[in-house]
């Protein structure tokens, strides 16, 4: 709003300093709307960042409320992860964060596959019933 008002504010100035040179008074509104226009269209040319930066602005804002309620649902789940028995939060640690295989990870934790398998089964289990509270 400010930047209209300065370039209106502007164009008066322009306006007022151009009069003398209005041949035909009848014309003054076609002509002052000229002026107005051009100086419109210089500030945009000068300030296409301003533009794009406003654009990218108003995409950011529509944004924001799914933003906040994956992070509000992150948060949930990380404090439903701290709830899991050591055993459990290790094993989805290294299965969904890490991307080691249940083979390897048998192999750090040495412990067989069924009991890798088990404890992420057992741990997914527990995070619905936490996350359904």
């Amino acid at each position: 709003m400010d930047v209209a008002q300065d370039i209106v504010q502007d164009s008066w100035g322009v306006i007022l300093k151009k009069i003398g040179s209005l041949k035909d008074a009848n014309a003054f509104g076609s002509w002052s709307m000229r002026i107005v226009t051009r100086r419109t269209l210089n500030f945009l040319r000068r300030n296409k960042h301003l533009a794009l930066k406003a654009e990218q602005l108003a995409a950011v804002a529509e944004e924001i409320p799914d933003l906040m309620q994956k992070t509000s649902e992150i948060k949930r789940l990380a404090a439903a992860i701290k709830e899991l028995p050591n055993d459990h939060q290790v094993v989805l640690k290294l299965f969904y964060t890490e991307g080691f295989s249940l083979k390897e990870i048998s192999a750090i934790l040495e412990i067989s596959v069924g009991t890798v398998k088990s404890r992420l089964f057992h741990a997914r289990e527990k995070l619905k019933k936490v996350l359904k509270n």
